[in-house]
């Protein structure tokens, strides 16, 4: 059934006239039946190239996972492994990272916890697994110390909550130290629109803030209406943070409370998540088609220290812009196949060498090129782990929760994946930005890229496959959300920023008791013999009260003492450093260096121009403030 409705689906898009296939490339942004056509046009010409490719291909396996498997698998995802196993009875290094959880993100944790426990118990492992109750009831039992952690910070933002026009001041910070009830008023309180995407209250607890209302059902997610809201993120006065604001540490905790917070999602919504767990196969160890994404990096590195994407898809990319993106049919017209497969053996053998020569290549041509380098690589670019959680996001009920969820989930991918994926979705924009002469819509972009990026060759077709309708609409649908919201997808929600710097604020109070006394003291001891030859210094000498010290060592003038006011952002205190010349110094342009928050609840922080800085003092009163470039 499923090759007749295949060939039912090619057998109308054949009849199509050429001149249709443009008919559709109005401002209207819903998926009809024709716009479907560029899926299985794709489809059918990736199906010729594979043909062409005589080269035997090792597929992926996916494991099918065990009973309990994938539940452990999750708890060492979330840095939770010492809940179970050999190492249970040290629990308490987890009593940090679960006392920081949400009520949903708890429930989360403590349904994969049984679930292990059973699997256990069924195998008859000896291994101790504490009480899920046990776990969270150690945690309550120290609620009142925790509420210690950030108390200046809640009172504060409590006094202040009226200065803002939407009475949401400081409520993200003390979100995690309310009751129940508590929490849901402050859900219904706060005044956000259907469009605006709330990034202070976890996702899950709007969820179920939703669910208990019976209301949400704008933007419903169904093949129907698909036109797309305008979401947008509301300002935030302590700054918004980007992928790669945060220091490595931190990204770590971001990484398990993302995969923490988006299954509590799933669960609270009732679809099921399910990671992909990948049997290790043996790759290609050089080369640029078919070669695992890390394996690349490490070769460009060599020739370009520090690159972030793969050399031969930057190349690619820059060859199909020099053209122009005007060309009627980009991206959708497929290169001449055999044209295409003597480029790739060709660049494979020069590329590296500097002696290919891209005069020759077509723009078609390089467009399939750069189709082929995703479809080629041995894992797929949004991972084997979340490919199908990726393509799950159009099951969730509204719009807005598909964009959560699909926010969640690049947080989950790795480094090089979301790099190169950030790559790829800026440039379908440019391609889009030109519709009007290259009548490539959003609509047919994601049309066209959607297989490139889903039907990976390593899933044998009873994982991935479904209804082939209905997994090419879907995917369809993901894919368009990703071109199109992609500036708020790079966002790190506040609600996970500020559980981050709880979670620091808890290990250093753990830390300081943890510290034998004699070493304490000798700390102490020199802690105060450091301070008072620091005191001789007027550097940092008692800071007066509403003003703080800026860093600036690569700049001519190297610190000076700012007095925060209720306006003052980050952009100006930088432009007041630049603004002191000298000749000495390199001078340094506006784009090049940024304002950090260091220290203090925080690993490290690159700051937004629109920081409100008092506001953030507020949040993290022992942090340093820097001025430095990305790289030093």
């Amino acid at each position: 059934r499923r090759s007749g409705q295949y060939t039912m689906n090619h057998d109308h898009s054949k009849k199509t006239p050429d001149g249709a296939s443009f008919d559709r490339s109005g401002s209207q942004d819903s998926l009809d039946e024709l716009a479907m056509d560029d899926y299985w046009k794709e489809l059918e010409n990736i199906h010729e190239t594979r043909g062409n490719n005589h080269e035997e291909r090792v597929a992926l396996v996916v494991k099918e996972p065990d009973e309990g498997e994938l539940e452990e698998e999750w708890l060492k995802e979330a840095g939770l492994s010492n809940l179970f196993g050999e190492s249970s009875g040290d629990s308490l290094e987890s009593m940090v990272f679960l006392s920081t959880l949400t009520r949903t993100q708890k429930a989360a944790v403590e349904k994969r916890v049984e679930t292990v426990k059973q699997t256990m118990r069924k195998k008859n492992k000896q291994h101790q697994i504490p009480d899920v109750r046990d776990i969270f009831r150690l945690q309550n039992d120290s609620k009142e110390k925790v509420c210690d952690v950030s108390e200046p910070s809640t009172v504060r933002t409590s006094e202040n909550k009226n200065e803002t026009q939407d009475g949401t001041k400081g409520n993200a910070f003390f979100f995690f130290f309310l009751g129940t009830d508590e929490k849901k008023s402050l859900l219904e309180d706060m005044q956000f629109s259907d469009t605006d995407i709330n990034l202070e209250i976890p996702f899950a607890e709007q969820a179920a803030n939703l669910k208990d209302n019976s209301v949400g059902k704008m933007y419903k997610g169904g093949g129907g209406d698909t036109l797309l809201p305008n979401f947008r993120l509301p300002k935030d006065k302590t700054g918004t943070t980007k992928i790669g604001d945060l220091a490595p540490q931190d990204m770590k905790k971001v990484y398990s409370l993302a995969l923490i917070e988006l299954t509590a999602l799933y669960d609270t919504l009732g679809t099921e998540f399910k990671q992909q767990k990948a049997v290790k196969i043996k790759t290609k160890d050089s080369g640029l088609f078919g070669v695992p994404l890390s394996v690349l990096l490490e070769q460009d590195q060599k020739k370009v220290p520090g690159t972030k994407i793969p050399l031969i898809f930057q190349k690619l990319i820059a060859q199909i812009e020099e053209a122009t993106l005007e060309t009627e049919g980009l991206l959708r017209i497929p290169g001449v196949a055999t044209r295409v497969k003597s480029l790739c053996q060709e660049l494979e053998a020069k590329f590296y060498e500097g002696t290919f020569n891209w005069e020759n290549v077509k723009q078609h041509d390089a467009a399939s090129l750069l189709k082929l380098f995703i479809r080629e690589l041995p894992q797929p670019l949004l991972t084997v782990e979340y490919l199908k959680a990726f393509q799950d996001v159009q099951n969730l009920p509204t719009k807005k929760q598909q964009l959560q969820a699909l926010n969640l989930l690049i947080l989950l991918l790795p480094e090089a994946n979301r790099d190169t994926l950030k790559v790829l979705l800026e440039f379908l924009q440019r391609v889009i930005d030109h519709r009007d002469k290259n009548k490539m819509t959003l609509k047919n972009v994601a049309m066209v890229m959607a297989p490139n990026l889903f039907t990976f060759h390593g899933f044998s077709s009873k994982t991935i496959e479904q209804s082939e309708f209905v997994m090419a609409a879907g995917t369809a649908n993901v894919m368009r959300f990703m071109i199109r919201y992609q500036k708020l997808l790079w966002t790190i929600p506040k609600f996970i920023v500020n559980q981050v710097r709880k979670q620091n604020t808890e290990s250093q109070k753990k830390e300081k008791k943890d510290k034998a006394m004699k070493k304490l003291l000798k700390k102490m001891a020199y802690d105060r013999e450091k301070h008072e030859k620091q005191e001789k210094v007027p550097n940092d000498a008692d800071v007066p009260q509403g003003v703080i010290r800026v860093q600036a060592p690569h700049l001519s003038k190297v610190s000076m003492a700012i007095q925060l006011t209720e306006e003052l952002k980050a952009s100006d205190i930088v432009a007041r450093f630049l603004s002191q010349k000298s000749g000495n110094v390199q001078t340094l342009t506006k784009e090049e260096v940024f304002l950090y928050e260091i220290g203090g609840n925080i690993g490290e922080r690159c700051l937004d121009d629109d920081t409100y800085m008092k506001d953030l003092y507020q949040l993290n009163p022992n942090a340093e403030w820097v001025i430095k470039s990305k790289q030093s």
